[in-house]
Parts: structure tokens; C-alpha cells; sequence
């Protein structure tokens, strides 16, 4: 059934629909799983992602659909709450189908977007457990982060402290000499902790650690969540746990987690991380939960092993890329399907009228307060001047040798006079386009998008990456900028230049992924410039490295990774109800 979406908060129609959520063992009979093979964690379970893959080796993979969008707003145009309501319009067709969502960090959970379950009634259950640390992984994750930081700090100190004989005597490791000034890591926390990005320690005395600067960063820029997203078992992330560079010596060689003989126990700590979550839609749908990476400086994408055991699960499996096709799509497309082997279907470019109208010069959109009325109010002559933006879109898509499925995720104030313009746009732009309206009435208001995603899926396509490995690291920004984003060209600042130019000599290097850092509010790096901006250079300042992940991230602009708590949070509205226990307020 579907829930009233305009009266009821998305909190309360999870309530509700958790009261015939199917226990562990009901989902275990459903989805054919062995004993064993799940693993419950209260009203939810891990998937033995080791053991499903070793059964299910043999069985064909089912249809790999992905979902991306236009560039959105600073509310978010819903790609969660399309990807629940694909899942939910292909299970009301009698399809086998599931998905892969990131899991939500605390810090926007508690900020000012909420959690990330989607909506109304494309919504992703149970809500509390999903939006509030779901089975640990963050958790894990910040502790094997911060066990790098405790290994490295106390490394320094006792390098202070003690001369080589004593140090080497005491720690059977030669002094490692890390230069204060060059230390690459931070501590991790999971809210937005704005006051905590700059920070002195080891104030106190000889054996109170070692003082200098450092630094916070949210859970989920961690370079371990990044990894968590692209390995595809534990072996492989024991392999890269070794190789993160922590800081660099006094004579500017990387000192790494295996130097500190540290990637053992961090790896213990994430030993549980690498199965994915299993948690359902409003309408009992299953969809995999699992890593939850930034889409700005990482992957952006729920993880490999998410896809593989859905892939093999379901006959449509439905995974999410963060942020907009620029971002999200471009790393789906030329690292995640690159180091997965895994070959999309179709893409879903999510679309909505508002975020159209703001393309086409519309009043600047602030989270947390009302939207001015040309959001709300019919305006043709608004949303076409933004439809550039979308037809960008397609275009990007397209590039890769998919033909999109445009989704118009309706809201209740579009009108049917607008909803026709996106169509007539997408339709004469080669794409095929349904209108969605799963927010408020779930799968039986995603149908004519889950026959358009159907019907899509069974076409042939000439999927491609945008560019070889072998392509050196400056052309390949040149072709991102240009063909993704519509960049007249690249310029590099001198420090840039100089560390790409290091990159492409030596060879090691090649085998890195290309993870563009810019933001994700245009498609150029000034996140003023809405639409599609012309005339413009994309500008490098900085080229970051990450090791263990074995990404080179070319920074187009400025950026921080970690938010800051805004002066109305979320957390103002979350309360528990002492009578029941139940978490209330989430949205």
C-alpha cells in the first residue's frame, strides 16, 4: 500500500511499513540464501558475500542498471528515492530485482540534508537503523583509520624520545625520520565538525605524544571507505592496506601503514565491513547497503562486491552514483565498471523541474528554507531555458555508448504542461523518457518508468571507456574536461603540472585511477555557474595522491573534507520516544 507522502513524515511511513518488514529468516527463504550465508544483526543481517559468490559463481549475471542525474540543487533532486522506486515499479511487474545504495554518513544525516533513504514512499527500511550506523562499517572503518593516525603519532614520538640502538632495541624497526610538515592524514569523526579541520596535539609534556599541526576529516572521505567501494574481497583490501601513505620523511620519501607494520590490525578492524547490508524498500524490495564514499574526492558509488552479489541475486540489479553525471556517472562509467569488469545495461538520468528551472536562471536555492515560487508555480518559459542541462546530460550518457532512460521524478506542484516539455526534449535528444511519481505513490507511480528501464535493458549497447589506461594523466583530464563537462580546455597551476609531470614518468602510476575532484553544484568548477557554462577553462591547482586506493585526484578548485554543522541541523528534530524506543524526526 502506499502511505500519504504529503501528510506523513518519511520516519513515520518507515514506521509504518517496518510493522510486515520480513524477519532474517523470511529473507533467507526468499532469496534462496543458505545457511550461513546470512548473518543477522537484529532486524537486519550482513550477506556472506564470500560464500553467495562461490555458489552462485556459475549462475549468469542479471541486468546491471544504474542511476545518475542532472545537476542538481542543493536539496538533492533524488536519486535515492528513484533508485527505491525503480526497484519498487520492476517488483509490482513481477520482476526479480534488487539494489546497492551507499550507506549515509551522521554528519549530513544530523546536518541539513537528512538521511539518505530516498522518500515518501520510495523509501529505503528500516529508516533508523539505516540513517544511524547501521551494523558498524563507518565505525570500523574510523577505527582503523585512526589506529594509522595512533601508529604514526606514536611512531614520532618515540623517534624524539629515543636514539636508533634504544628505538631499534625497543620496536625492531629502524627510525623512520617522518617530517612533521608532510604528514598526509588526518583523524576521521562522523558528524561536521567545522572546528575540528585545523587542529594542534600533543600538547603537554615529553610523553603527552608528539605537538603539531593536524587535522579532522568526516568518516566518509577516508581513504579506507574508498577502498572499501572499488576491492573486490578482503584479500584485496589486505593487499592495498599496506600501501596508504601516511606521511612522507624528512627526505620526502612516502612513509606508508606498511612502514609502520599497522595494516594488519586495520584490516582486522574492517574485517566484518566488506559483506554488505541487506535492508528492503517500503514495499519489501531487497537492496544491498554498502560503503559510502565521497563522490568528490573517491568513487562515489556503493561497492563492487554490493554489484557482484546483486548482479547474481537478481534479474535487475539497480545501483546508484553519487551527485550528478559529470561526477557520479563519469567514475561509474571509466573506474568503478573499469575495475569491476561489470558491464551496465541502461542508465537512469534522474531529472526533475525544479532543478531545470534553477538551470534556466531561477532564484538561488538555499537548503533549509522555503523555494521561491517559480519552483512551485508553472513557468515553461523557465524550465526550457534549462533543459540544456539535461540534454548535456544525455549527451555525457550517451558517450559512453549507453542510450539513457531520462526519469522526470515528479513532484506534486510539476504540472502535466511541464512534465510534457522535459519529454518532448529528451525524446527528440535520442533518449527515451518516463515520468515518475514513486515519491508519492511508489512502485504503481514508477511503472512507466520500470517498462521504459525494461524495455531499455534489452537493447544492445557499445559500452566504452573514455579513455585507455594508457593514456597519460594531463590527457586524460583534457578529455574529462572536454567531453563531460564542455570545457573549452585545462589550465594547471605550477605545482600541479609539476607533480603530473612525475606521475606520467614513472609507471607505477598508469595503473592509478583518474578521480576528479570539483564540485558537484555545476558543471563547471565555479558552483555559481548553473545550466551548461560556456568559455571556460577547467582550472588544476593540486593533483592528490591515495595510495591504498590507487587513485590520483586532480583538484579543480577548493575543497574541504570536512563539512561544517549548519546553524539549523537535523539533529534539532530528533527525539526518542521513551515509551517505545523509537527514533522520531529522521527525514
Amino acid at each position: 500500500m502506499a502511505y500519504d507522502a504529503v501528510e506523513m513524515e518519511d520516519w513515520q511511513i518507515s514506521e509504518a511499513a517496518e510493522e510486515n518488514m520480513p524477519t532474517s529468516e523470511e529473507w533467507r527463504e526468499k532469496l534462496g540464501l543458505e545457511k550461513g550465508e546470512m548473518l543477522p544483526y537484529g532486524r537486519i543481517a550482513k550477506l556472506d558475500f564470500l560464500k553467495i559468490m562461490d555458489r552462485l559463481k556459475d549462475k549468469p549475471d542479471g541486468k546491471y542498471i544504474e542511476i545518475t542525474a542532472i545537476t542538481p540543487t542543493p536539496l538533492g533532486e533524488g536519486k535515492s528515492t528513484t533508485s527505491c522506486g525503480l526497484i519498487e515499479g520492476l517488483g509490482k511487474r513481477g520482476k526479480n530485482v534488487g539494489g546497492a545504495l551507499r550507506q549515509p554518513s551522521g554528519g549530513p544525516t544530523m546536518n541539513i540534508k537528512g538521511t539518505a533513504a530516498g522518500g515518501g514512499n520510495a523509501l529505503l527500511i528500516p529508516m533508523t537503523e539505516f540513517s544511524m550506523g547501521l551494523t558498524g562499517d563507518i565505525n570500523d572503518i574510523m577505527n582503523s583509520h585512526n589506529l594509522a593516525m595512533v601508529a604514526m603519532t606514536a611512531r614520532m614520538q618515540h623517534e624524539r624520545n629515543y636514539n636508533d640502538s634504544r628505538l631499534e632495541k625497543l620496536t625492531g624497526m629502524k627510525r623512520l625520520d617522518i617530517d612533521p610538515t608532510r604528514v598526509e592524514m588526518g583523524w576521521i569523526m562522523d558528524f561536521c565538525a567545522q572546528s575540528l579541520r585545523n587542529i594542534v596535539i600533543g600538547l603537554g609534556g615529553k610523553t603527552d605524544g608528539f605537538t603539531m599541526q593536524s587535522k579532522f576529516g568526516i568518516a566518509v572521505s577516508s581513504e579506507l571507505m574508498a577502498m572499501l567501494s572499488i576491492v573486490r574481497d578482503l584479500a584485496d583490501l589486505r593487499e592495498r592496506m599496506d600501501n596508504i601513505t601516511v606521511a612522507y620523511s624528512q627526505k620526502g620519501k612516502p612513509v606508508t601503514t606498511g612502514d609502520l607494520q599497522v595494516g594488519g590490525a586495520m584490516t582486522a578492524w574492517m574485517r566484518n565491513a566488506v559483506n554488505p547490508t541487506l535492508l528492503c524498500t517500503a514495499e519489501y524490495q531487497p537492496c544491498l547497503v554498502h560503503a559510502g564514499p565521497f563522490a568528490n574526492i573517491a568513487v562515489g558509488q556503493s561497492s563492487i562486491i554490493a554489484d557482484r552479489i546483486g548482479l547474481k541475486m537478481f534479474d535487475y540489479h539497480v545501483t546508484e552514483s553519487g551527485f550528478a553525471a559529470d561526477i557520479g556517472f563519469e567514475k561509474f562509467w571509466n573506474v568503478k565498471s573499469r575495475y569491476s569488469g561489470l558491464k551496465p545495461h541502461v542508465s537512469v538520468l534522474t531529472t526533475t523541474i525544479r532543478a531545470l528551472k534553477m538551470h534556466g536562471g531561477g532564484a538561488r536555492v538555499v537548503a533549509g528554507l522555503p523555494l521561491a515560487e517559480e519552483y512551485t508555480k508553472e513557468n515553461l518559459g523557465l524550465l526550457e531555458k534549462g533543459l540544456p542541462n539535461m540534454l548535456h546530460f544525455i549527451g555525457v550518457i550517451r558517450a559512453s555508448g549507453i542510450n539513457p532512460v531520462v526519469c522526470i521524478n515528479r513532484f506534486h506542484t510539476d504540472t502535466d504542461a511541464e512534465v510534457a516539455v522535459v519529454k518532448k526534449a529528451a525524446e527528440a535528444a535520442g533518449a527515451r523518457c518516463a515520468e515518475s511519481s514513486h515519491w508519492a505513490e511508489g512502485g504503481d507511480g514508477a511503472l512507466e518508468l520500470a517498462d521504459a528501464v525494461i524495455e531499455a535493458c534489452e537493447e544492445e549497447n557499445n559500452f566504452d571507456f573514455l579513455y585507455p589506461m594508457e593514456m597519460k594523466l594531463r590527457d586524460r583530464v583534457h578529455k574529462i574536461a572536454t567531453v563531460v563537462y564542455g570545457a573549452d580546455g585545462v589550465s594547471w597551476s605550477a605545482e600541479a603540472e609539476a607533480k603530473a609531470k612525475k606521475f606520467e614518468a614513472d609507471e607505477e602510476y598508469d595503473s592509478y585511477a583518474t578521480m576528479m575532484v570539483k564540485t558537484h553544484l555545476s558543471l563547471s568548477h565555479d558552483p555559481t555557474l548553473k545550466g551548461v557554462p560556456k568559455n571556460w577553462t577547467l582550472p588544476i591547482r593540486d593533483i592528490l595522491v591515495y595510495s591504498g586506493a590507487k587513485f590520483l585526484c586532480p583538484v579543480a578548485g577548493t575543497i574541504t573534507l570536512m563539512p561544517g554543522t549548519s546553524s539549523s541541523p537535523a539533529f534539532r528534530k530528533v527525539d526518542v520516544d521513551v515509551s517505545t524506543g523509537k527514533v522520531q524526526g529522521l527525514f
